[in-house]
């Protein structure tokens, strides 16, 4: 499983170059890049990254703060790099919990290091993410993380995949119920849900919006405590607007 990154830097040129870097480690994938702490904590809630990359320049007493109001929302942070023209702020981030300090221009051999260090001291769980889909003699793999919902028909299952694709397999939805990772749920007789493209849950309506699709996906009473569920967990995550 890959790690993911997220760069809060205002400086386009560091932060391209940073991900240029960053490319010769295939197991390290860039969720996003922000300017600023605002839209840094903003997707940081988000996308749950695993690592969070900072160009201590701008502001480090900004990306220090950033880090006390992390911990209001977060039971566990995620990974946390500074990076400066300067060694002046160093100790600043390794007192508040920052995993490394780079040094401006970035150099290949420092962030080796701390790839290797991070790989030694924080491994990824692996967790199997290719679903094989058997028929007689026809063996069919897919990426469970590019699947937005599967739907039933009839003793079949059709899965929607996020480049617009459907592949049918001959197998009824409850047999890819306990197979497939937890983030999929089943919201309806019909349908189960990967939960990371979830987008809006509307009870009124009794529909789910994902990514990539314009039409909605219902879900039943029956299973409202899923929903539930699904919303304590999104809304957790999430920065709540004023009402």
């Amino acid at each position: 499983m890959d790690y993911t990154y997220l760069i809060i830097d205002a400086n386009a040129t560091t932060s391209l170059q940073l991900q240029s870097q960053m490319r010769e480690f295939q197991d390290f994938s860039c969720a996003g890049t922000v300017a600023n702490t605002d839209n840094g904590i903003n997707h940081i809630l988000k996308l749950l990254p695993d690592i969070v990359i900072v160009n201590f320049n701008e502001s480090a007493d900004t990306y220090l703060n950033m880090v006390l109001q992390l911990h209001q929302y977060l039971d566990k942070l995620p990974i946390l790099i500074a990076a400066s023209k300067t060694k002046d702020r160093a100790y600043d981030a390794i007192k508040n919990g920052f995993f490394d300090y780079w040094l401006l221009p970035y150099d290949e051999f420092d962030i080796r290091k701390t790839v290797l260090k991070l790989r030694r001291q924080i491994p990824k769980e692996t967790v199997p993410t290719t679903l094989c889909l058997r028929t007689y003699r026809d063996y069919h793999y897919i990426d469970t993380n590019e699947i937005l919902y599967l739907k039933a028909d009839n003793n079949a299952t059709d899965f929607f995949m996020r480049d617009g694709s459907k592949i049918s397999a001959f197998k009824t939805l409850k047999t890819f119920e306990g197979t497939l990772p937890e983030n999929f749920i089943r919201v309806h007789q019909s349908y189960i849900l990967n939960v990371k493209y979830v987008t809006r849950i509307n009870y009124g309506k009794g529909t789910c919006t994902l990514r990539n699709i314009e039409h909605q996906l219902p879900f039943s009473k029956s299973y409202k405590k899923r929903i539930d569920a699904l919303k304590s967990i999104l809304s957790k995550n999430a920065i709540a607007s004023p009402r």
